[in-house]
C-alpha cells in the first residue's frame, strides 16, 4: 500500500466515472486572532470529577490549534491537549486562560459559566 493514499479511509471502489476522493481537511484557513470567536470554560464531565479548562470555537487548521495550545499550556505550567478543534487545559485556569488569550490578540473570547 502506497503511503500518500493512507489518509484514504473506508473506500474500497466507486463505479462513479466522475468521483473524486475528498481528503479529510487540513486545509481549512485559520481566521485571523480578531475574528476568532473562542469560548473558555471549565468542564467536569467524562473526567472523574477532575476540572479541565476549554478552549472551544477555533476555527483553522490542526497545526494553529496545536501552536495555540502549545503557547497556552507553557505560559500557564500545566499539561493539555489539543484536538477537535477543541484546546483543553489541565486544572481550572480560566480566568488566566481569558486573559492570556486577550493578550495574543483574541478579542472577541468569552467566559463561560460561573
Amino acid at each position: 500500500m502506497s503511503k500518500k493514499n493512507k489518509k484514504r479511509i473506508n473506500v474500497v471502489y466507486s463505479t462513479n466515472p466522475d468521483y473524486g476522493y475528498e481528503m479529510d481537511g487540513d486545509d481549512k484557513e485559520t481566521l485571523e486572532n480578531e475574528q476568532q470567536q473562542l469560548k473558555v470554560l471549565i468542564d467536569r464531565k467524562q473526567r472523574k470529577g477532575k476540572a479541565v479548562t476549554l478552549v472551544t470555537g477555533f476555527i483553522g487548521n490542526e497545526d494553529d490549534l496545536k501552536t495555540l495550545a502549545k503557547q497556552l499550556k507553557a505560559k500557564c505550567g500545566v499539561g493539555g491537549s489539543a484536538k477537535d478543534q477543541e484546546i483543553l487545559i489541565q486544572g481550572e485556569l480560566k480566568e488566566k486562560v481569558y486573559l492570556l488569550l486577550l493578550e495574543m490578540g483574541y478579542s472577541k473570547t468569552k467566559k463561560i459559566g460561573g
